[in-house]
């Protein structure tokens, strides 16, 4: 069981930290409430992160993360882009073998968003979308019709779909993410590759079950030290689900990678695990 220091990682979940993180954020701010999530300091859920990554003004950030990476033993991260974040596109331009894009989806926007999948695709080779029901405006449950013609596109597309799942760290309503209605997606897109991202909690024993259930669902650890890794996950890794299991990370938004991979060795995946855990499961489904 001991962590495998020689097996080089594939992150799904990081960014690219900069001089003003908080703007990352703002996309949600039509639906904060209460004063502490309205002036938050660094990020909305920062009530749940101890220790959040202070980074140095960098000259290049780009070249800051990427030293990260080989200091921690990452091979390569799944970076989210967009027509604003120039950085990103940046990072996969210079960095095309570390670095790997995926498109954060936004259901409400109809067949213009089918649209904009097509053209990332194209232009940018992305190999997922990923999608924070809670985070849009409006709110866009996992199950809601909005959300059909993206994951249809996806399925046409062979992309995986990443979606937050679970109860939100910012204050936000978290019924559009129960896990339970994950069930009638994978029933109706049963070739879709749905990954569950942040947790699930507190429905961890149904997000087993429901693996157990559909082929094409899957877990990442994105947004959790892996000292808190839930319980059902770890049992699940290390008997029917060692497949089914991905680390994503949350490098520079909650932890750093010092933390993360620190915190790892006390992990008590099986060693045949890890190899699939840190890297193989990445490779097979998002065809890397």
């Amino acid at each position: 069981m001991t962590f495998p220091s020689d097996i080089l990682a594939i992150d799904l979940m990081l960014n690219i930290p900069g001089e003003d993180q908080t703007s990352w954020y703002e996309f949600m701010r039509p639906l904060f409430l209460d004063e502490g999530s309205r002036n938050y300091a660094k990020m909305p859920a920062e009530y749940m992160f101890r220790n959040i990554p202070e980074i140095d003004p960098q000259s290049d950030y780009i070249e800051y993360t990427v030293a990260e990476m080989d200091k921690w033993g990452v091979e390569r991260a799944m970076l989210g882009i967009s027509e604003e974040n120039h950085v990103a596109l940046e990072a996969i331009k210079r960095y095309p073998n570390r670095f790997f894009a995926s498109l954060g989806v936004n259901p409400n926007n109809a067949m213009d968003e089918v649209r904009r999948i097509e053209r990332f695709k194209r232009d940018y080779d992305i190999k997922a979308l990923t999608a924070f029901p809670c985070g849009l405006v409006p709110q866009v449950p996992i199950n809601d019709k909005r959300f059909y013609p993206v994951y249809a596109k996806a399925v046409e597309l062979d992309l995986p779909i990443c979606v937050t799942a679970g109860i939100p760290g910012p204050r936000l309503p978290a019924e559009p993410q129960k896990v339970e209605y994950i069930d009638e997606v994978c029933w109706f897109f049963p070739e879709l590759k749905f990954v569950m991202r942040h947790g699930g909690e507190p429905w961890t024993d149904l997000a087993v079950k429901l693996m157990l259930k559909y082929p094409n669902l899957y877990y990442s650890t994105s947004a959790f030290a892996p000292r808190h890794y839930p319980k059902a996950i770890i049992d699940y890794a290390n008997t029917r689900g060692a497949d089914k299991i991905m680390y994503a990370g949350y490098f520079p938004m909650g932890l750093s990678l010092e933390r993360i991979f620190t915190d790892m060795k006390r992990v008590p995946f099986k060693a045949e695990v890890w190899p699939k855990f840190l890297r193989d499961n990445a490779i097979r489904v998002f065809k890397l």
